[in-house]
């Protein structure tokens, strides 16, 4: 018997919201697990490239593979070892580019494995083990439940959540640079400590944020995709980062500009026919910076991984 699972890409704090924030996005992952028949064959994983321009040669294919190591953290839940086993990752979102890669293949191989052994686990449990993985749920939580979701990672490893509805007329155009920016690396350049003055500014826009999007109000989102925590650091790894902001400050129907979780991808907010020219806008200016880009503008994906 075997399972797969379609999950989609996510991005995750926009702006302020710092690893509680996440959206989901109509690009996907499939992942499939299924027990081998052969005793003793152990662990087998496979990379199906959907697209030649990742690189997926870094994904490990061993115990470490963090597919592997969600499914044995279930295993490891319901009091059983993992048996000789078989996952195949077909990738088709872009590996190390802030578009939620790994979150996907931690759902889809939990949410399959989970079908697999009967469904044991519940959603809290898939979505705290999930958490545990990542790090952080900010990915997570709409990789599997889809939309725009807000998330924390409790003291006791589980998951707090809502889900609301983002606005149909709120487009996103991604913006999918042609290099990579490993996660690990876009951490290690925040400050270990911030100021009490950038905390409470972080709060004040994460809040006027989620009052944005659930009113719908456009202004009020304008003014809220600003942050002190993690893009002022981040800008000197992402090129194009800071000439893109600028310069959709003040445009028509644009609503804003932030970094793609932890980047290199960027993403720019629309509304009405504003993503229409975004993509010419774009062009222009990562041109002049040598840079060369993959751009989509895409709705969201509201339902979440779904079993296929």
């Amino acid at each position: 018997m075997k399972v797969s699972v379609k999950v989609p890409a996510t991005t995750a704090n926009l702006g302020p919201g710092f690893d509680c924030l996440g959206l989901a996005l109509p690009i996907y992952n499939e992942i499939t697990v299924e027990e081998t028949v052969m005793p003793g064959s152990g662990i087998e994983i496979n990379i199906l490239e959907d697209n030649e321009s990742f690189d997926v040669m870094s994904i490990p294919k061993d115990e470490n593979n963090i597919a592997y190591k969600a499914i044995e953290l279930l295993y490891n839940f319901i009091g059983q070892t993992v048996s000789d086993i078989k996952i195949t990752i077909k990738t088709n979102i872009p590996v190390t580019r802030g578009l939620g890669s790994s979150a996907s293949v931690i759902v889809g191989g939990l949410l399959a494995a989970n079908k697999l052994l009967g469904n044991p686990a519940d959603e809290a449990v898939l979505l705290s083990i999930a958490s545990e993985v990542e790090g952080h749920p900010d990915n997570v939580t709409p990789a599997m439940f889809g939309g725009f979701c807000i998330s924390s990672l409790e003291s006791d490893g589980s998951v707090i959540y809502s889900k609301l509805d983002w606005p149909l007329d709120w487009k996103i155009t991604v913006l999918i640079p042609d290099y990579e920016l490993d996660t690990i690396i876009a951490r290690s350049v925040l400050p270990e400590n911030i100021s009490i003055s950038d905390a409470a500014f972080n709060v004040r826009k994460c809040a006027m944020l989620i009052d944005a999007v659930y009113k719908k109000d456009a202004e009020l989102m304008k003014k809220s995709l600003k942050d002190r925590i993690h893009q002022p650091y981040r800008e000197k790894l992402i090129k194009g980062f800071r000439e893109l902001n600028e310069f959709f400050e003040d445009k028509e129907d644009i609503i804003g500009c932030v970094v793609s979780g932890a980047g290199p991808a960027i993403l720019v907010i629309s509304q009405n026919d504003g993503f229409e020219k975004v993509k010419d806008d774009v062009n222009i200016i990562l041109n002049d910076l040598n840079v060369n880009c993959d751009i989509k503008t895409l709705s969201i994906e509201n339902e979440g991984s779904k079993i296929i």
